[in-house]
């Protein structure tokens, strides 16, 4: 109900944000749940609310049905799109908590997940007013040291290519250890045993990338919604935090060709 999507490779319809999917059934459930890609709606199979969604109806709404009370549906969705991006804010901070920080980054990132957490347990109406863009702001000014530091720990060259536009490139095999890829547009690329050990990919388009024999160990802030959205193969090593997705190839890759210069 709530995300917009237009008609596109990835979704077979157009669909306005708080209009009921054509596809969804009286009990919630999805009616194509089971052959949604062939149907074009690649799109569903790859997304991921990072549990906002189960959040707001079951928490913030406390189970309440929008059918049944129409008129909680536009702040119920307007909650769900602040929602989404707190609870993105928690999986990076959950795991930044894990990497090895001085003391002092650890306790503000230890405070900076208890506010966010208290932030995703407002009433409907205060979330709707919240600036969390702001909030992602602060957030991010504690996460960037986090970045530096396990970056750090990649030898050589660690190439900075944030936010760049990489649509379509080709990095078959490259030395992308500890590359700074945060917010790049990489919809599309040849990533195919590439090696993205120590990478920060917080932010990255991976649309239709090509993951197939890319080492992804130690890459920080990789999210299922990214892998969800890329491709690979069984040779691809992701974190174990992650899981390969269920549409990857399982063929495997031939020998890595020569890393071309980033």
């Amino acid at each position: 109900m709530a995300p917009a999507f237009s008609a596109s490779a990835d979704f077979a319809v157009d669909k306005a944000a708080g209009q009921a999917c054509e596809n969804l059934l009286a009990d919630f459930r999805c009616g194509i749940h089971d052959k949604l890609r062939e149907r074009g709606f690649a799109g569903c199979t790859v997304f991921d609310c990072f549990g906002a969604g189960q959040q707001v109806a079951q928490v913030t709404f406390r189970g309440e049905d929008w059918r049944q009370a129409p008129g909680t549906a536009a702040t119920m969705f307007n909650s769900f799109t602040v929602m989404r991006q707190l609870h993105e804010l928690l999986w990076y901070l959950t795991e930044a908590l894990t990497r090895h920080v001085p003391s002092p980054l650890y306790t503000e990132l230890g405070r900076a997940l208890t506010e966010t957490e208290r932030l995703t347990e407002q009433a409907p109406d205060d979330l709707v007013a919240l600036d969390v863009g702001a909030h992602r702001q602060k957030v991010n000014v504690l996460l960037l040291p986090v970045s530096e530091l396990v970056r750090a720990g990649a030898p050589g060259r660690r190439p900075d290519r944030g936010g760049a536009d990489l649509i379509g490139k080709d990095f078959r095999g490259a030395d992308l250890r500890g590359a700074n890829l945060r917010g790049t547009y990489l919809i599309g690329a040849d990533l195919s045993n590439a090696d993205l050990r120590l990478a920060d990919l917080i932010g990255a388009d991976l649309r239709g990338a090509d993951l197939s024999g890319a080492d992804l160990t130690g890459s920080i802030f990789l999210t299922q919604f990214q892998l969800n959205a890329a491709r690979g193969n069984s040779d691809t090593t992701l974190p174990p935090t992650l899981r390969r997705p269920s549409q990857w190839s399982t063929s495997a890759t031939g020998p890595a060709p020569g890393r071309p210069a980033v």
